[in-house]
């Protein structure tokens, strides 16, 4: 029993060392990618590093969870951690923003492993009565991880070199790999299906279309030009050529079966929301730090902190709590938090303390942490232990691509609300612009000048028009956050009464088998 024990726990830190390198890639370049861009070049081709990423991670979810019901979780967890660790050597080496960005592309199909194969292991291992310590414990470590990401990337980027974010993964990811197949012994059966390539086709082609549209659109090419007509074209026919695919297949990837159970439909509908809201904090608050207040790249990831800490003190008490009362009604008052935090964000200016901002962020990481613990397990709570890698993979792929989406238009709502500003800010002032600013004002160049460095030169009154039009531009983005904000909370309602209930509280006659879960 001693010797299970210690066994399982070795299994645990792996897989909790593996969801940490895997979730932080999400947004450890993001305080790294100015510096990264005055090495490579290519500051016109530089969202595609991040975008790379999440569109492989979220293409490979759903394959890779439906390939670990049909032939077990851990050689697809171990191919996983390889094709991350492959990634994250070359990213070190690349040479040039393009090279990057298909490295990154290999992390993320590695990426797409980890996470949602993680969370079904656990499920896989433990009996009811511990489920819900164990999701909390994996929620905060994914959440912790996310937010932590843009600090450790900054701090690496300022004391190190830009290379080390990636290098870095090698002895964790490596230390990950070694536990999970050395001491995970799978007790499943396996039988060989039919993969659904077809399915696996559409799917990544339809997530890269509709990515690259809402890249490139307003930037290298115009919304209405025939390039991203043409993408936004392909994203809807291939989208509809997977739906239609995944009727026929013998094994979908994505089964529509799923979606007929109420909770999970509800929960996957809420991780999208969430997702779509909660990754401007992590994204944004950093840029308001460095180009409002003047911080450096480090603080601008240590104000992260007091959200990633009340994400994950969320995290943990979501998952004890799922045993006591239902998912739904921990979810709306996570629901209520995180739309008072999204709101409390989109009233900061630049007069805003840093203390005041660190409550902001602490209510806003106290809402949204108790998604990553509880609608990991309400998202497979009707399935066993052959659907459950399948409902957990589509559950984290809704999140990512939430996330994604958000992030893009949300990004591309900021750049237009700064460049608005600065315009209105600088009409018929050239000559005030000219002495403080290089020309043009894009995104792009303003980042290069809110720096340190880059702020000694400005004159005062050019750098107040400056900073007023950014934080502006934050601001109004965040109140626009309220929108999937307020949709998560609507989603929540449709959750249903389904709590976590251990065997000594389901069955007082009957026995329960091990692994199952009841309502």
């Amino acid at each position: 029993m001693v010797q299970q024990k210690s066994r399982l726990g070795f299994v645990v830190v792996g897989l909790l060392l593996g969801i940490f390198v895997a979730a932080v890639d999400n947004t450890i370049v993001a305080t790294a990618m100015g510096t990264i861009v005055a090495d490579l070049g290519g500051i016109d081709k530089f969202v595609w590093v991040t975008s790379a990423y999440l569109v492989t991670e979220m293409a490979a979810m759903p394959i890779f969870g439906k390939l670990s019901d049909m032939y077990g979780r851990k050689r697809f967890f171990v191919l996983g951690i390889f094709l991350f660790l492959l990634g994250s050597v070359l990213c070190g080496t690349a040479t040039s923003i393009v090279e990057l960005s298909i490295y990154r592309a290999i992390q993320g199909i590695g990426g797409g492993a980890l996470v949602p194969i993680a969370f079904t292991i656990v499920f896989d291992i433990f009996p009811p009565e511990k489920r819900g310590k164990m999701g909390g414990l994996f929620g905060a470590v994914f959440g912790t991880s996310s937010l932590f990401g843009p600090l450790l990337g900054a701090y690496i980027t300022d004391h190190i070199d830009w290379r080390w974010i990636f290098y870095i993964n090698l002895p964790i990811g490596l230390i990950a790999f070694g536990l999970v197949f050395l001491f995970y012994k799978e007790s499943m059966e396996h039988s060989k299906q039919r993969i659904d390539w077809w399915g696996a086709a559409t799917l990544v082609g339809a997530v890269v279309s509709l990515m690259f549209a809402l890249e490139l659109g307003g930037q290298e090419y115009a919304w209405d030009s025939g390039v991203i007509l043409g993408l936004f074209a392909a994203a809807a026919v291939l989208l509809a050529v997977f739906l239609f695919v995944e009727t026929k297949a013998a094994e979908p990837i994505i089964s529509y079966d799923m979606f007929r159970k109420r909770l999970f439909a509800a929960s996957t509908l809420t991780a999208l929301f969430y997702g779509a809201a909660f990754i401007t904090f992590a994204m944004y608050i950093p840029m308001y730090v460095q180009g409002v207040t003047g911080g450096t790249a480090t603080n601008s990831g240590l104000i992260l902190l007091p959200m990633t800490l009340g994400s994950v003190l969320a995290a943990q008490i979501g998952g004890i709590m799922s045993t006591r009362t239902s998912y739904r009604n921990i979810m709306i008052f996570s629901a209520v938090v995180f739309v008072l935090g999204t709101y409390l964000l989109s009233t900061i200016t630049p007069d805003t303390t840093r203390l005041m901002l660190s409550v902001y962020m602490a209510v806003a990481g106290l809402g949204v942490g108790f998604s990553f613990s509880v609608l990991g397990m309400a998202g497979i709570h009707h399935f066993d232990m052959r659907q459950r890698g399948s409902a957990n993979s589509t559950l984290a792929f809704v999140r990512s691509l939430g996330m994604t989406i958000g992030l893009t238009v949300f990004g591309i709502l900021q750049r237009n609300l700064l460049t608005d500003n600065m315009k209105e800010a600088f009409a018929g002032g050239g000559s005030g612009v000219g002495a403080g600013m290089p020309a043009g004002e894009s995104l792009g160049n303003i980042r290069e000048i809110l720096t340190p460095e880059g702020r000694a030169g400005i004159p005062k009154e050019v750098m107040d028009k400056i900073v007023d039009a950014l934080s502006s531009s934050i601001s109004t983005m965040f109140m626009w956050a309220l929108i999937p904000a307020a949709l998560a909370f609507v989603s929540v309602m449709y959750m249903g009464d389904a709590r976590l209930l251990i065997p000594s509280k389901a069955a007082k006659g009957a026995k329960v088998k091990p692994g199952a879960q009841t309502e």
